[in-house]
């Protein structure tokens, strides 16, 4: 103790617990015996003053005793309930472990022998032991000498957990360092991979060049085999100008297009034609038909055409695949595909001259595969590459009023062609005669009629009678007023639907027709006429 005076620590009494009204004596009081086990030798003569040579360490001088307190009040009320440290210790505190002496401040303490364990043997001098205990009080020996290490329970010094903690946080510290400026080292290297281009020229992964082959019934395959076929033909006249499209007929250089295409040339205008390798030649018109829309032309001084193949329109069915080639907007070599939407589309095109000259009757072929202005004249072809139609007209979403020709509406899915087999025919007509000729059967039609079916007019041209004499109608008793109804099985509408009927088939040709005359149905066969186009 600093203060010179023996410490008092609390005890279990020998005897029992006095009663409450008793006062019990104070520790750390002058004064005061200190108390003692029930078990420890009573003292004798009275506690050994703080200044005893008892309690004095060698050399130490006696301290001069403490002034006695003067008397006056307690500091405090008494603890009736014996409350320590004010009271008596009670029954249920602990005994404290044993204490030693504490040595007066400054006074050093030599340490004590430990007595060992006798040996068999001689043995090196070794360092005092420490007494192994998991004590709490032998962490710390506070008597030990000073400059002397403390006595403490575990592994030697330098060997602690806390050391290999240590060690081993500066070894991730190092290890994460390394870590921040691996990473740095590495993002500034991509950041300049990926400004650059990389450290070495970058070449991209790509397939290895084919030979260009494709299946012949394929949409590339059919392209290929029909393109050297078509070309591009330009028309100028005195008045105006225009492009289409058309294809080659035979090796003497006849090529078949539309007649509304060759038309602004007139009898004086110039026509190019110009082949899908870029060579151009001049043409001349062959003959042309305004009823049908088609028009043979020529070109002179040309080798190595190649005709493009003919097919047979009876065969299409509709939702074939076909493709169909020309020249939109001038646009020359372009290939769109479909398929054959529907079969005998009564179509009538034309008649921008007022007088029904330039009118074109056709039993068409309806496709979806994109015609824009410039494909008119281009062949519409199935999957062997065989012409099946003559693209000839579409329906613009803007007109309303029937197929367009040659407008500047495009395509909306809705494109008509010119059946082959009548195409063929009407060639072969214009090749050999300049000509075509048209089935007919010899009546004069009411156009205003307004019913269902064709109605027979009552007057013919100049008042001349509705019904040629002699003619095939007239055979086959038709009479002036009669409705037609149908042509071989197929329903006919109105005037326009009949001549189409007709001239989807040739002079010659045995048609049975129906008709109606005073509510009454009737069945007549007859044998179509010719009459010279225009």
């Amino acid at each position: 103790m600093d203060d010179g005076r023996q410490a008092k620590w609390w005890s279990r009494p020998a005897t029992g617990r006095p009663g409450r009204d008793e006062p019990e004596s104070r520790g750390g009081r002058e004064g005061d015996a200190p108390s003692v086990r029930p078990d420890s030798p009573a003292p004798t003569g009275g506690a050994a003053p703080a200044d005893s040579p008892a309690c004095l360490a060698a050399g130490q001088k006696p301290q001069e005793p403490a002034p006695s307190r003067p008397a006056g009040p307690p500091l405090h009320e008494p603890d009736v309930y014996s409350t320590p440290p004010y009271g008596g210790p009670g029954p249920w505190a602990p005994a404290p472990p044993v204490q030693r002496p504490t040595p007066a401040h400054g006074t050093p303490v030599p340490p004590q022998a430990v007595p060992l364990p006798p040996q068999p043997s001689p043995v090196t001098p070794q360092a005092t032991p420490v007494p192994s205990s998991s004590s709490q009080w032998l962490q710390y020996d506070p008597w030990g000498a000073p400059g002397q290490p403390l006595t403490q329970v575990g592994p030697p010094a330098g060997t602690e957990p806390g050391s290999r903690k240590n060690r081993r946080g500066g070894a991730f510290a190092g290890m994460l360092l390394l870590a921040l400026v691996a990473s740095g080292i590495g993002g500034g290297v991509g950041a300049y991979v990926e400004r650059t281009g990389g450290l070495t020229t970058v070449e991209l992964p790509q397939a290895s060049h084919d030979n260009g082959d494709r299946a012949p019934e394929s949409v590339a395959g059919i392209a290929a085999s029909a393109l050297p076929s078509v070309v591009t033909l330009h028309v100028s006249g005195t008045a105006e100008s225009g492009t289409g499209t058309g294809f080659v007929l035979d090796a003497r250089g006849h090529i078949l297009t539309n007649n509304h295409v060759v038309a602004p040339a007139g009898s004086s205008g110039d026509i190019t034609v110009t082949f899908s390798s870029g060579e151009t030649a001049a043409a001349e018109l062959v003959g042309k038909d305004s009823g049908y829309d088609l028009a043979v032309v020529r070109v002179k001084g040309v080798s190595g055409l190649k005709p493009l193949p003919l097919g047979n329109s009876d065969n299409v069915r509709v939702g074939d695949p076909v493709v169909a080639i020309g020249a939109p907007f001038d646009l020359s070599n372009t290939v769109t595909s479909g398929i054959i939407s529907a079969k005998q589309r009564p179509i009538t095109a034309g008649g921008e001259k007022g007088d029904g000259s330039d009118m074109s009757y056709v039993d068409a072929l309806q496709t979806d595969a994109p015609i824009n202005p410039g494909n008119s004249g281009g062949p519409l072809v199935d999957t062997q590459a065989h012409v099946i139609g003559i693209n000839s007209a579409i329906r613009a979403a803007d007109s309303g009023k029937g197929t367009e020709r040659g407008g500047q509406s495009g395509s909306i899915g809705l494109g008509f062609a010119i059946p082959i087999n009548q195409g063929k025919r009407v060639a072969e007509e214009l090749i050999n005669t300049g000509k075509a000729t048209h089935p007919v059967i010899g009546v004069t039609l009411d156009m205003k009629f307004t019913g269902d079916g064709a109605k027979v007019g009552e007057k013919g041209p100049e008042d001349g009678p509705a019904v040629t004499k002699g003619g095939p109608a007239a055979k086959a008793g038709i009479r002036s007023g009669d409705v037609i109804t149908e042509v071989q099985g197929q329903r006919v509408h109105s005037g326009e639907e009949l001549i189409v009927k007709i001239r989807a088939h040739r002079p010659g040709d045995r048609l049975e027709l129906r008709l109606t005359r005073g509510g009454e149905e009737r069945s007549v066969t007859l044998t179509l006429g010719s009459a010279s186009g225009t």
